[in-house]
């Protein structure tokens, strides 16, 4: 690549990346409680309580503040990564500690974006890829943190599978497959869930998971789905099995799913021929 496609191209996308990045923090944060609220006042409403309405709390307002004193955060020093760098991870008005989540967000977003225009080039069909990968960052933190696959992203990202499976059937999969692939997702997972719960009276998993998985399923295909499950398990199962060796996790205690159902849809879309053949293969 040359010109405005070679080096300045990719530092303008860095740029950019680290700023999408930033709102993903915004998201991950913010959602969770938005929703938490939503559901506090519906609780309210249905038992006729009279409550005085809470100040206005979005994506968009108040201001970023400290969570620890409340300060406003001036733009200057709302700088994505360079920020957390130059404060050494901590707020300048308390020192508190900014959590390691905020840059990590930020440059995992610049380098999974670099990588996704590298792999796809610069054309418009790539432009889904990046907000594919963008909401599974999101779906991915929010998922780790609270427990929660929020349906604000899981279900505008199943449509937006079956949209580009019609819009730019050459870069995806074909809208036959990104159909089967969103109903096999879901009913896979669904399946699973009913059948743990009748044979064991729990719960095995969030219904979040069934929409992920079949969002996932409406980008990369049915055929895709096999290694996107596999790859989910495996790196979910050596997660756990560090976790508990190293004692910090419980055998019984229950994880979220969902960052490594994320985490196997990202590289099933950068190697999904590859990952198709290699685990037929295996199965054969």
């Amino acid at each position: 690549m040359t010109g405005s496609q070679g080096w300045e191209g990719f530092a303008l996308l860095t740029l950019t990346s680290l700023i999408v990045g930033s709102f993903l923090n915004v998201v991950i944060h913010r959602l969770p409680i938005m929703l938490e609220r939503r559901w506090g006042q519906e609780a309210r409403d249905y038992l006729r309580l009279d409550v005085a309405p809470a100040a206005p709390f979005n994506l968009m307002r108040p201001r970023s503040a400290c969570p620890s004193c409340g300060v406003p955060i001036p733009m200057r020093r709302n700088v994505p990564l360079a920020s957390w760098l130059l404060l050494r991870g901590r707020c300048a008005a308390c020192n508190a500690r900014i959590p390691f989540r905020y840059p990590l967000v930020e440059a995992l977003t610049a380098a999974l974006s670099v990588a996704v225009v590298h792999a796809w080039g610069w054309q418009l069909a790539t432009l889904p890829a990046l907000l594919f990968t963008w909401a599974l960052i999101a779906l991915a933190f929010i998922d780790f943190e609270t427990s929660l696959l929020p349906d604000q992203i899981t279900l505008p990202l199943l449509w937006g599978g079956l949209f580009a499976a019609i819009a730019f059937e050459a870069a995806t999969v074909t809208p036959a497959e990104a159909v089967l692939g969103a109903a096999a997702g879901y009913l896979t997972l669904w399946t699973l869930y009913w059948g743990f719960r009748i044979a064991t009276g729990k719960e095995g998993m969030g219904h979040g998971d069934f929409k992920l998985l079949a969002a996932l399923g409406a980008w990369l295909g049915v055929a895709a789905l096999p290694a996107v499950a596999l790859l989910a398990s495996l790196s979910g199962l050596a997660y756990a099995a560090a976790l508990m060796a190293l004692k910090v996790m419980q055998r019984h205690q229950p994880m979220p799913f969902g960052p490594f159902l994320a985490a196997a849809g990202w590289v099933t879309l950068m190697f999904r021929e590859e990952l198709i053949a290699l685990y037929w293969v295996g199965a054969a």
